[in-house]
This record gives C-alpha cells, structure tokens and sequence, in this order.
C-alpha cells in the first residue's frame, strides 16, 4: 500500500515550537490536514504546502466531542486511503489531549499503512519550564479534571497535581461562547478533603505567540471558584507537605547508601543522584 501517515506536533507557541523533523513532514507530504491554535501558525501551514487544509470545520457548536474527533479521523483516512502521504498537524503534542491522532494511526496501522508519530511541544513541557517544576523531585500526577471527579481518581497529595481542561469541566460538547463553569465548586469541595482552604494553587496557561506571557494565576485553593477561567486553563497543585521518611524496608531491599538519604533536611531521598543515566 501506498498511502501513508506522519502525525506531528506544531507546539504550543505559534510556529517557534515547530521541531525540524516536523517542518519537513509538514513540506513533504502530498496532504496536510491541520488543527492548530492560532493564525500564524495557520498562514505557515498553508505557506509550508498548498493542499493544506483546516479540520477546525468539524466543530459545530453542541457537537459532542467525540463525535468530532471520530469525522477528523475518518477525514484524515480517507486521504491515506487513496495513497497519499499524509500529514495531520496538531497544536502541541499530537498525542496530549488529541483524540483523532490516536484514532486515525490506529486505523490506519489496522489497515496495513505505514503511520507514525513526531512528538512536540506540550502544555505540560510549557508548565515545567516556566513554574519551575521538576517532576522527579516529589513525582507529578496528571488528570483530566471531569474524569479526575467521575471516577474518584486515588492520587498521593504528597506529588504535584496537574489537572487539565478545568475550564471545560463537566462539558463533552463543543460551545462556541464559552463553557460552564458551574462544576468548580464541586472541585473545590472535592479538594479540600485533602488540601486545607489556603492551600496554594497555580492556574496556567501557556503562551501562544511570542510576543505574549503565559497566565499564571496563583490563588488559594478555596478561592478557586471565583477565578476565571478558559478552555486553556490548567490546574496545578503542589504538594501539600514533603515525605521525611523513606520505607526501611526498601532501602534494605535497594541497598541505599547512606548518604543520598537525607530525611532529616526532609528532602527527597532521590534528589541528589544522578539527574541524568541515559
């Protein structure tokens, strides 16, 4: 079979997160089909190779969402299917928060087509770099905040909480003038069985054009329900207290020395070893 599909990332802030790897998929394949954030990065696209085309027309106000994301990916196939080498453009990561993506490389391989992924730039990359976040230092849990409430999810107040879409929470449709908001009280509510009412909490969002800052609103968890918010938003967490003490019985079992155990300073028994081993 001919037909083939490279699915890429265009990253967060609008053409400066385009990886090279990306560029040329982009500039090579015979359609590219794209979703992406903003205007530049569109002109790009389109600039980049003629057969570029929008799949922003699958939205339609009360639309559920997947619903969209199953006309993307049967979109994006039937492309492959006549052939082409295709490429799907999606802002940032293309498999963060990118249904079609996953949908349509997963047909396409069930189909016999060569389909393959290029990581980019997320929303969770943007998040680290500018709230100084390390991940491996106390671990980092990650959630979509309305599955985070249907399903009760267990999580370790001890790890920074990230939770996306909390400006969508409780929505499964598309809404063109914004969404309701109704839903962060019980959040909140939710919350405070593990983090006290003046807990500090980050809403986030990162930039998309250069010339612009990311939003970081710092608040307290209890003022969380007055807070404004976007489909962009993002919640972090940190942890509520630092672990002092690690289990005696691991540290038998994985022959810790000594010395990279520093639990009286209360700090990570991890922190100080090697960042990097690959």
């Amino acid at each position: 079979m001919s037909g083939s599909l490279t699915v890429v990332g265009t990253g967060i802030k609008s053409i400066a997160h385009l990886t090279s790897e990306a560029r040329i998929a982009i500039s090579n394949s015979d359609k590219l089909l794209f979703l992406v954030a903003d205007f530049l990065t569109q002109d790009w696209l389109r600039k980049a190779n003629p057969t570029a085309e929008d799949l922003h027309c699958f939205y339609s106000d009360r639309k559920p969402r997947e619903e969209t994301y199953r006309d993307m990916s049967s979109h994006i196939m039937r492309f492959v299917r006549e052939g082409k080498s295709v490429c799907a453009a999606f802002y940032g990561h293309p498999g963060v928060f990118a249904a079609p993506t996953h949908m349509a490389i997963k047909q396409a391989r069930e189909e016999g087509f060569k389909a393959q992924m290029l990581p980019g730039i997320s929303a969770e990359d943007c998040l680290f770099a500018e709230l100084g976040i390390d991940p491996a230092r106390t671990g980092c849990q990650s959630f979509e905040t309305t599955d985070f409430l249907l399903y009760k999810r267990k999580f370790d107040p001890c790890c920074s909480l990230i939770l996306w879409q909390v400006g969508v929470i409780g929505n499964f449709d598309y809404r063109d003038r914004g969404y309701d908001t109704s839903g962060i009280p019980t959040l909140v509510n939710h919350l405070k069985q593990f983090y006290p009412s003046d807990h500090e909490v980050t809403l986030f969002e990162a930039a998309t054009y250069n010339v612009c800052e990311s939003s970081v609103e710092k608040m307290a968890l209890g003022g969380l329900s007055s807070a404004r918010l976007t489909s962009s938003s993002t919640l972090y967490i940190s942890p509520v207290r630092r672990l002092v003490s690690a289990d005696r019985g691991m540290l038998d079992a994985l022959r810790v020395p000594p010395e990279f155990v520093k639990m009286v300073k209360g700090e990570s028994p991890t922190q100080n070893w090697p960042a990097k081993d690959r």
